[in-house]
């Protein structure tokens, strides 16, 4: 249990450490500009029509690293300083959001089953809390199991979530030297960008996987005492 403890703190402490990489490394990259020239909007507004999603519109939003694909109404949005200005970090962040684009239209098996399994993690992961406080309050253990069995639904939703990342990743990167977003002494940076944010992924990924198991095991011994 001790050692489950540790791992997760050190988990937590991992968190934090990529989200503040992320943020260092897109600010760094921010600082250099794209030799092509292209703003993040130009560089995924190519993207899209060289894959056929001319429909496929793209917004700007507020804030920083707001960037996201909305599959529902099938829209790329891209933070202002991704959407406007013409630097390496832009580019590369507004590409991998079109990555996802491209995925929702292959119909990428892992971007499907995570939009399926999506609106009963929203249930699973709000219910789960009031479940295991309540099974520890009453040592209700069959609550704590069933605690459990709704957070492996968020859990798997994480780990789904990684290859979904690193994919449009993937994607990103080749289409972009492909179609000349970047040179190649470019990809280094854009390598960094790319990597830093998925980092974020799986240090969620790890601090939600070994919370789980200290659950199991909290359930395990209480389970044993009974």
């Amino acid at each position: 249990m001790t050692l489950i403890f540790i791992l997760t703190i050190l988990a937590f402490i991992m968190t934090i450490w990529a989200q503040f990489r992320v943020k260092g490394t897109f600010k760094k990259w921010t600082r250099v500009p794209a030799n092509s020239g292209l703003t993040g909007y130009q560089a995924a507004r190519r993207m899209l029509d060289a894959n056929g999603l001319h429909d496929v519109p793209i917004e700007p939003v507020r804030g920083s690293l707001t960037d996201h694909y909305d599959p529902i109404h099938r829209v790329v949005r891209l933070s202002e300083p991704v959407y406007y200005e013409s630097t390496i970090s832009a580019v590369s962040v507004a590409c991998h959001e079109v990555g996802h684009a491209i995925q929702h239209s292959e119909h990428y098996p892992m971007l499907v089953l995570r939009h399926r399994i999506f609106p009963v993690v929203n249930f699973a992961s709000g219910v789960a809390p009031f479940l295991f406080i309540a099974g520890i309050l009453f040592s209700a253990f069959n609550l704590i199991g069933l605690g459990i069995i709704f957070f492996s639904v968020a859990v798997a939703f994480q780990l789904i979530t990684l290859p979904v990342e690193f994919n449009a990743s993937s994607r990103a990167r080749d289409i972009m030297v492909a179609e000349g977003f970047i040179t190649n002494d470019e990809e280094r940076g854009v390598a960094k960008v790319l990597n830093a944010a998925a980092l974020t992924y799986v240090a969620a990924a790890l601090l939600s996987l070994l919370e789980l198991v200290r659950y199991i095991m909290i359930f395990v011994a209480g389970s044993r005492e009974e």
